[in-house]
């Protein structure tokens, strides 16, 4: 890692369910990586979706990784206590006039998109959006998020426009996807070079939503201070579009690292989607946080 005074790391699951390998990976990696530092370690609970998140998976987490052997900490940062943290960013958008309504559904979008083989996708494999509602009459976020019914996008030509040229981060650890991008792995970190348009006008708000991941988890990371992001390799790509919007907001860069995942006896990642098995389940099948640490590599 860098040389800087004090690092600061953060581990931040949502309570939509319970934590596996996958998470306890992640955070014994990051306890670890602070730990021989000297740094500082966070716990973040990120539950912004109100309608999934739940207070018994909430307490869950804090279970399972007193269990693991980790001290984060207090007062743990709640997503859901601070929607004026990410309303106040989304206000600084558009007042640059980057956010525009939007009303199409996922559907419109895969029916647009069905067929047609050279429709572009995303990283991750969804089709971008077109742009059908960035020409219509202009509204304030405050003004469509009062209507409700609808999304706010980022315009994403404006929005690169205005962030400049030069967007890179740095990235660390030698299980990172950097060679994807032509850099050689560097034990002292290496560039790379950041490419936000790939995601297209990204969703940033939905009528359901107060924020989504995006603008949340750079708003949080810079208001808590957090120095080196430490997260699975699912979410390089995304790093593009978090440093755009660091840079519109104007607020610091982390250094980054995206660790391998866990994967299960089909070599599929682990997930609280496909109900994998969950460390709380393990424990009672009579697990010791060492044979987590040696499951995952640690």
């Amino acid at each position: 890692m860098t040389s800087k005074e004090e690092r600061v790391f953060r581990f931040a699951p949502s309570p939509n369910g319970y934590l596996h390998l996958g998470h306890a990976y992640s955070a014994l990696l990051n306890f670890d990586l602070a730990r021989q530092c000297g740094g500082r370690l966070l716990l973040r609970i990120e539950d912004i979706d109100t309608r999934r998140a739940r207070p018994e998976f909430e307490a869950a987490i804090y279970e399972d990784l007193a269990w693991l052997g980790l001290d984060w900490e207090r007062p743990v940062r709640r997503q859901s206590e601070h929607f004026g943290d990410y309303a106040r960013a989304l206000d600084r958008l558009d007042a640059m006039g980057l956010i525009y309504a939007c009303d199409c559904k996922r559907s419109d979008i895969a029916q647009m998109a069905a067929g047609k083989r050279d429709w572009p996708r995303d990283p991750d494999g969804s089709p971008l959006y077109p742009g059908t509602c960035r020409s219509k009459p202009r509204r304030t976020a405050r003004e469509v998020l009062a209507e409700g019914g609808l999304a706010l996008r980022l315009d994403m030509r404006r929005a690169s426009t205005l962030a400049g040229q030069g967007l890179t981060w740095r990235e660390f650890g030698a299980d990172s996807p950097s060679l994807r991008r032509g850099a050689a792995d560097d034990p002292q970190g290496t560039t790379i070079a950041a490419d936000p348009a790939e995601w297209g006008d990204v969703v940033l708000v939905r009528k359901d939503t107060p924020a989504s991941y995006h603008i949340a988890v750079v708003v949080d990371d810079a208001l808590q201070g957090v120095t080196d992001v430490v997260r699975g390799k699912d979410l390089f790509e995304a790093t593009s579009l978090h440093r755009l919007l660091q840079r519109l907001l104007d607020l610091p860069a982390p250094d980054y690292r995206h660790h391998g995942l866990v994967l299960d006896e089909n070599g599929e990642k682990l997930a609280k989607s496909v109900a994998s098995t969950a460390l709380r389940a393990l424990r009672a099948e009579g697990w010791t946080p060492a044979d987590v640490r040696r499951r995952v590599g640690l």
